[in-house]
């Protein structure tokens, strides 16, 4: 054994330490003597490392080992004896406790503040029921001494209350008990049941609120974190006192046995072995019996209090004096009726006059003191909301300045009065709204960029049912919707049957059909394509947006993507950004591509394909054509048909050769100059191809050599805006190609 282990005493060693330790043999001087002379030998700092007054000190201040210590105190009540002087200091402690407990269960704001009131319950509940055991130990050991054999505070209480008769005792105890644990205690716990109940029931939908909120931009991560924390801690916290609960209810029915024991058990005590007579024993036991029970039972209704209060505060915000005055106080009628109740009452025969002469008068003067402070607080809330109507008046008023006429729109829907009813629905929904919300989504993630936000106002000179879509201040587009009816259309292309207001689909221009709300079943089973308003208005500006994307690219956009690339992306733009090409040449690019409907979401690769192209041309278009190629993966996947393959429309050799032959210039000033008659013959027969192939279900695309691509793409987006023009270059390896025509 390492000798550092072994106890250093002073005095000669061990046998002294035995000595010393055995001093109460020699007297309690002497014994005192040699204990200091022990505590000597373990001072701070002392070569024999034991622990000095400052340490156990240092412990006691530390709230953990606090704590341990009361919870083992209590566990050592429970089996040892207390001398009635002690037992007096734990009872003054409980009451404290208690008293602590009520005070701070009203002080609060909201109940999450005390979220550890049960473990609180629990540590006062078993005090209460240690003291007990201990009380009840004195009780039936030294009873036959007088009614101070436990303590004076157990005296006082049990003289106080019985005032020399110990049947008003045990009815007063009886009613306390009752009191506690039949009407507060399971009030309390039906509270807490019910709350823990609702409270885990709502979780979900507090959760997906949370998470709407955070979706919505209304709230950032941290807040939304706080929140959920908040609602877990008021579920765990509800629980708890649910369970709780029931530690109040087991300590009344712990009371009731306890008092029951030691009454019956005093009695015969003293009776049988102490030699007292059945009247004497009665009344000492029974003093002592029920003072006992009145000391426990109230600091257990004090803490009862405490809990119904706590759990009854669910939804009042603030401290509970501030809740009660502030609702009593908001409605002076109340008070009124109340006063004029008991003024009457005050007049009745036999009545005491002055009581409710006093009370009446004094609710009457603060009903109208409440009525008053209403109707500052209201005259206040409207001069509160007066003043911002007030504000925007002047600013009205004010002259505008010249600057703010040249601000332009990107996108701008102006809507007919008819049509107000798709932004502000009478149900209080909003689907126009909603569905340009979700546009904007699924295309920044078609297409790669966050198109701008579109202002929708009023036009009151437009008619009742038109609208027009405009784009940079200029009209794109305009169509008629009926917002109460549904569109119905053929997707075969002929006029639909069912009886409506005959039209043209703004969108595609096909044949179209109004009909009431009444026909859209049968219109769905005879297979026609039954859409609402909403959704045409929508898809219109989803088909203009895709047609003029390029044109909604600015340069800031273009600065904003480029900031957002990772950090190993962004290295390779200050490579080439500005000692080769500059944001505008890149902004350029981009549009270049938009213009033809290809995302530019994979902004990495089309980068690492302009560096490439750096390297021999600065030309937008040819740079382009070079990054076309790198997308070839994404452009063939983009126009892949259901089936998994990609239709296609070949360029004949004569038409290639006729191409390269009407080409004219070097390098990047070449240009097509090409006979009107063989143009013309060249649109009809695209435009045949693309007919056979549309009647046979497909949507081709046409693909050409890539010197000529670009020149046929410009006269094919003439007459077919929406057909793909596709350089051999840009088909994958791994596409799975089918030729279904060719021109």
């Amino acid at each position: 054994m390492d000798a550092s282990a072994v106890p250093q005493f002073r005095n000669g060693g061990p046998v002294a330490a035995a000595q010393s330790f055995g001093a109460g043999k020699r007297g309690p001087r002497e014994g005192a003597k040699a204990m200091v002379d022990v505590t000597a030998g373990q001072g701070a700092g002392s070569p024999a490392g034991g622990f000095s007054i400052g340490d156990i000190k240092t412990l006691i201040l530390r709230g953990d080992i606090a704590l341990a210590l009361g919870i083992l105190t209590i566990l050592v009540v429970l089996i040892l004896p207390l001398p009635s002087i002690v037992l007096d200091l734990f009872l003054a402690i409980s009451i404290t406790l208690s008293i602590l407990i009520l005070m701070t269960a009203l002080f609060i704001q909201t109940p999450l503040e005390f979220s550890s009131f049960p473990t609180i319950l629990l540590i006062s509940t078993m005090l209460r029921l240690s003291l007990n055991l201990a009380s009840t130990r004195l009780i039936l050991s030294r009873g036959h001494e007088g009614t101070d054999a436990a303590g004076h505070v157990i005296e006082a209480f049990g003289n106080f209350v019985m005032s020399g008769n110990f049947v008003i005792g045990i009815i007063v105890f009886a009613i306390l008990v009752t009191v506690n644990f039949v009407v507060i205690t399971k009030g309390s716990g039906r509270i807490a049941e019910v709350a823990a109940r609702f409270h885990l029931d709502s979780m979900p939908g507090k959760q997906m609120a949370i998470d709407a909120d955070l979706s919505a931009g209304l709230i950032d991560e941290k807040v939304a974190k706080a929140r959920r924390k908040e609602l877990e801690d008021e579920s765990g916290f509800f629980g708890a006192m649910d369970g709780a609960s029931k530690f109040v209810r087991g300590d009344a029915i712990a009371g009731l046995l306890v008092v029951f024991i030691n009454i019956v058990g005093g009695i015969i005590i003293g009776v049988a072995q102490q030699g007292l007579g059945f009247g004497e024993a009665a009344r000492t036991y029974t003093t002592l019996t029920v003072g006992d029970g009145l000391v426990t039972q109230v600091p257990a209704l004090i803490v009862s209090t405490a809990a119904g209060l706590l759990v009854s505060k669910a939804g009042v915000t603030g401290a509970a004096d501030k809740a009660l005055i502030r609702q009593f106080s908001g409605y002076p009628q109340a008070l009124g009726m109340s006063a004029a109740v008991m003024l009457v009452l005050a007049l009745l025969p036999g009545i005491p006059t002055i009581p409710f002469l006093a009370l009446g008068g004094g609710a009457a003067a603060l009903a109208l003191k409440a009525r008053r402070h209403k109707e500052v607080a209201k005259a206040q809330e409207v001069a509160a909301a007066a003043a911002p109507a007030a504000a925007a008046a002047r600013a009205a008023a004010a002259e505008e300045p010249i600057s703010a006429a040249l601000k332009i729109d990107d996108l701008k829907i102006e809507l007919g009065y008819a049509l107000l009813p798709l932004v502000n629905a009478p149900d209080g929904t909003d689907r126009l709204t909603d569905q340009i919300k979700a546009l904007r989504r699924s295309l920044a993630i078609e297409m790669g960029f966050v198109m701008p936000s579109v202002r929708i106002l009023d036009n009151v000179q437009l008619e009742a049912n038109t609208y027009i879509i405009k784009i940079k201040e200029v009209d794109a587009g305009s169509g008629k919707i009926w917002p109460s009816q549904f569109m119905v259309m053929d997707p075969g292309g002929n006029q639909v049957t069912v009886p409506g207001i005959h039209t043209t689909e703004p969108t595609f221009g096909l044949p179209a059909t109004w009909v009431d709300a009444g026909l859209k079943e049968e219109a769905t089973l005879k297979g026609y394509t039954v859409v609402d308003a909403a959704t045409v208005l929508s898809t219109h500006l989803t088909e203009l947006l895709k047609a003029n994307m390029s044109d909604l690219l600015s340069y800031g956009e273009v600065q904003k993507l480029l900031k957002e690339l990772p950090k190993e992306q962004s290295e390779l733009v200050k490579d080439i950004v500005p000692t080769q090409i500059t944001i505008s040449g890149i902004q350029r690019v981009l549009q270049l591509l938009l213009s033809e409907r290809i995302s530019i979401r994979d902004l990495s690769t089309i980068l690492e394909g302009i560096a490439d192209a750096l390297a021999f041309s600065r030309n937008p278009a040819t740079i382009v054509e070079h990054v076309r190629a790198r997308l070839a993966r994404q452009i063939c996947a983009q126009n892949t048909s259901p089936m998994g393959y990609l239709p296609l429309i070949a360029l004949s050799p004569k038409w290639e050769q006729a191409f390269a032959e009407s080409l004219i210039g070097q390098g990047e000033e070449r240009s097509l100059a090409m006979q009107p008659s063989k143009l013309s013959e060249f649109m009809t027969a695209t435009r045949d191809a693309f007919e056979r192939a549309a009647r046979e279900g497909e949507s081709p695309v046409l693909v050409t050599s890539a010197s000529i691509r670009p020149f046929v793409r410009s006269l094919v987006e003439r007459f077919r805006a929406q057909t793909t023009v596709l350089s051999q270059a840009e088909i994958h390896p791994r596409a799975r190609l089918k030729t279904v025509g060719s021109v």
